[in-house]
């Protein structure tokens, strides 16, 4: 979940390198950060001169922590945090107590940050230095100024829910991030790629022909999701609509969650529901056991097709 922080009250206690971590991370958030320690490091004590940090000191009571959004228990000693953690839920704030997750409400994630792209990994607190590892691929994997696409195309939505016809916004935005204009923006050609995106808008969707219907056979050996091909896992995650069977619950996961669902058995009228569907511009996928493909595409008229799929280890 992402909470708007702006203009909200957080309140850090303790004054060293702990503390200071927190308040890195929440400076980009906009809140009201509140430090309270009767002693700041060099850092917190930089920030307070900056206007960016409020520094308080003195006793702390619940009414310290009464209209918190979150707090922050970073002294540096456990026993004091773990100490300080009822004060803090009796005034019913969000809590977070530095490397006590047992006592923790709220868990502060891994970020990779391409504002206003953000992703988050979070592991609640069992395994931080597996979500930092993950947050390092993640980062290779997201170009640096990928955030200012991403800018551009906030902005221009409105134009695009006026101009571009509903049925085809998402392959138009597909066409965006995965098309020429991604590619022009990560080599440093952003006037150009605003110009492409600007006369696509103009003729009403995106300029090659992504708006057609697709039909994705999926076969499956196996109903466990790791199992899954990465091109099969793409296609899920892609589709308008997926055609599955009764028990396909994890592969289900994989999938987007506004995407629409038929749970269908009988494989003439499968075939049926995923033809008119790629016939009104949708991408479908229909999942299906490995052993009723070959039935099932003779069933279909439609241009189609199969995705790839992982062989079971036969057991010895």
């Amino acid at each position: 979940m992402f909470l708007r922080m702006a203009d909200r009250d957080v309140i850090v206690v303790g004054g060293g390198e702990t503390a200071a971590q927190k308040v890195r991370l929440l400076r980009k958030s906009g809140a009201r950060i509140t430090v309270h320690a009767p002693e700041l490091c060099h850092e917190l004590r930089q920030l307070v001169a900056l206007g960016d940090v409020i520094h308080a000191d003195g006793p702390l009571g619940v009414v310290t922590f009464e209209g918190a959004a979150l707090v922050f228990l970073a002294t540096g000693c456990p026993g004091i945090d773990a100490s300080l953690h009822p004060l803090v839920r009796t005034a019913r704030a969000l809590v977070n107590v530095v490397d006590q997750p047992h006592l923790c409400e709220a868990n502060t994630p891994s970020i990779v940050d391409r504002s206003p792209l953000v992703v988050a990994i979070g592991t609640e607190g069992a395994a931080p230095i597996l979500g930092r590892q993950i947050k390092t691929r993640i980062e290779q994997i997201l170009e640096p100024d990928l955030g200012r696409l991403v800018r551009v195309a906030g902005g221009l939505r409105p134009t695009v829910a006026r101009l571009v016809p509903k049925e085809q916004r998402r392959a138009f935005w597909r066409w965006v991030f995965a098309g020429p204009p991604r590619h022009m923006f990560a080599t440093g050609h952003e006037t150009q790629a605003a110009e492409m995106i600007g006369k696509a808008i103009g003729q009403h969707g995106s300029p090659d022909g992504d708006d057609e219907g697709l039909l994705s056979v999926v076969p499956y050996t196996s109903r466990m999701a790791d199992l899954m091909t990465l091109r099969a896992v793409q296609r899920l995650q892609e589709a308008d609509v997926v055609i599955h069977r009764r028990g396909d619950t994890a592969l289900l996961e994989l999938a987007r969650r506004d995407a629409e669902r038929f749970e269908m058995a009988d494989a003439m009228n499968a075939a049926k529901r995923a033809m008119f569907d790629v016939g009104e511009g949708a991408r479908v996928v229909w999942l299906l056991p490995h052993q009723e493909l070959a039935a099932a595409v003779n069933l279909l008229s439609c241009a189609h097709e199969v995705v790839p799929h992982v062989d079971m280890p036969s057991s010895s």
